[in-house]
């Protein structure tokens, strides 16, 4: 009997993790940091919902922190077992998850002083970055299309899945009890869209049992913008930043999207399309990210593009907390990309708390922003934020470009999953939205029965027959609070609180609303 279980990435975009499992072994697929909204970073915090010593391997499909990022917290729980992934993904968590332990570190000793002068108990991080290098010693990593054997009677192979430096689908082979046909499964990882700067396009092989396939874009149709319009767009939105006279801040993942970015800006200011301008990378791990990508360069489109625009004099590449600071200090036009690419932690925040305010300032988007961080509040139009502790009027120009995602589109994702057919067992939604795992759905229904289209709830656990998949009743794991994201999400609410009652005053409003205000004011007070 073979199982699947979906403990993360479950209606929601990140925090991929989903535990396969034999009557010989148990393999987890990814192990991801969930981000977002205050109900879902609490799954962060909360012990795993299966025993990590129990599992015999992991497998990721990419390096990205909501696939990878709670390796180290999986290691110091008690897994002992191999890590598989591919070289250039071992390559990037060498540095990606100790990154993640010391921002995490970082924060906590953050909220942890603030914690201190209000009497409140004292917070520890999730995991270390000590924590996170010791758990890089488990990984082993694997060629692309390349069987190997990960646990007793389950082996894999890798598929560039087009994404991401490394990103994989993941050919699953499950050795059937009885000496019939093995069971195959196939995980997505993350897909790649056409036209990828970096990448080619994603593959994989067809005829599967089961198939587990990202939604995040399956609802939407992107434009299938060529290298020349992307270029152009990038540039009307760089021109239109310049003539707005202040910084133009690109909040951007770490790995991939700076890389790409930095290719496409150095492209049109050696092409004269714009002025030569000075160009920041204003993150460590961005930089050491494009030191693994100029090192895997030869396995990448338009690698000696890469290597160049790194060399170039405009782009300087801040490695220290004081050269960070002083990019503050800069008046005028001038770029710089920062992480996270969601802006929801890394020093892209200081630039944010500096720069929001000034009608002079652009903030320019360039991925998916998850339900419940800062981009998606900011994208969403709030005309005010709260960013480490202060309130921050918000004036900028708030703009998007929607054509650096790494993921492929609704229309991409159908045809991925119509090249992998016939799919027999059924296949499995994951990664998406409410509305973006309904539009996927809908897309496929004329090729997958819609009786064996699943889009799993969190802790839903599903038995794999030759049949089809059958859902168990399964036990559902309570999302516990954990003081750091409970006085968060507190804090954020009584600051909002306390403005609408400063704006009522000076707006001088009736004196029912100014009450009504108290009340609420109160109450935060009394639950706290």
């Amino acid at each position: 009997m073979v199982t699947l279980t979906f403990h993360g990435a479950a209606h929601a975009v990140t925090g991929s993790c989903f535990l396969l499992q034999s009557a010989a072994a148990k393999v987890l697929i990814d192990c991801g940091l969930v981000q977002g909204a205050k109900s879902e970073r609490e799954l962060n915090y909360r012990p795993f919902p299966f025993n990590p010593a129990s599992l015999d391997a992991l497998v990721l499909t990419h390096a990205h922190i909501d696939h990878s990022g709670l390796v180290p917290k999986l290691s110091g729980a008690g897994f002992a077992g191999p890590i598989f992934a591919t070289a250039p993904t071992t390559d990037l968590c060498r540095i990606m998850l100790p990154d993640s332990g010391h921002i995490q570190e970082m924060e906590v000793a953050q909220l942890n002083r603030r914690n201190a002068r209000r009497g409140r108990k004292q917070v520890t991080p999730i995991y270390t970055a000590q924590a996170a290098t010791q758990a890089l010693e488990q990984f082993s990593p694997v060629a692309y299309e390349s069987w190997q054997s990960v646990a007793p009677g389950i082996r894999i192979r890798f598929w560039n899945a087009g994404h991401l430096l490394g990103s994989a689908s993941v050919e699953f082979e499950i050795a059937s009890g009885n000496g019939g046909n093995p069971l195959r499964l196939l995980a997505s990882g993350d897909i790649g869209p056409e036209f990828k700067l970096l990448h080619p396009d994603p593959d994989a092989p067809n005829g599967f049992d089961y198939v587990i396939c990202e939604s995040t874009y399956g609802d939407r149709d992107r434009s299938d913008a060529s290298e020349a319009q992307r270029r152009a767009l990038l540039r009307k939105e760089v021109v239109g930043a310049m003539e707005a006279g202040g910084a133009l801040i690109i909040p951007s993942f770490a790995v991939e999207r700076t890389q790409e970015l930095l290719v496409d800006l150095a492209h049109l200011i050696d092409s004269r399309a714009i002025p030569r301008t000075p160009i920041f990378i204003d993150s460590p791990l961005a930089t050491r990210a494009s030191e693994t990508f100029a090192a895997h360069a030869h396995e990448l489109e338009h690698g000696d593009a890469l290597r160049e625009a790194m060399r170039a004099p405009y782009v300087r590449f801040t490695e220290s907390v004081e050269a960070s600071k002083s990019l503050d200090r800069l008046s005028g036009f001038h770029i710089i990309i920062s992480a996270s690419g969601m802006a929801d932690a890394g020093r892209v925040r200081h630039h944010l708390k500096h720069w929001l305010w000034n009608s002079k300032a652009t903030v320019l988007f360039v991925g998916f922003q998850a339900q419940g961080t800062l981009g998606r509040i900011l994208q969403e139009g709030a005309d005010r934020v709260r960013i480490m502790g202060d309130e921050i009027r918000v004036r900028a120009r708030i703009r998007t470009l929607d054509l650096y995602s790494g993921h492929a589109d609704g229309a991409g994702l159908r045809d991925w999953i119509a090249d992998r057919m016939p799919i027999k067992g059924g296949i499995f939604l994951t990664h998406g939205e409410e509305q973006a795992l309904n539009g996927l759905a809908a897309r496929i229904a004329d090729i997958v029965p819609r009786d064996r289209i699943h889009l799993p709830q969190l802790d839903d656990h599903f038995t794999l027959t030759p049949e089809g998949a059958v859902l168990n009743e399964t036990e559902r794991h309570p999302r516990v609070p954990h003081e750091a994201v409970a006085h968060q999400d507190w804090s954020n609410e009584m600051s909002r609180l306390i403005l609408d009652l400063n704006e009522a005053v000076e707006a001088e409003a009736d004196a029912r609303g100014k009450r009504a205000l108290i009340r609420k004011l109160r109450r935060a007070l009394e639950e706290a």
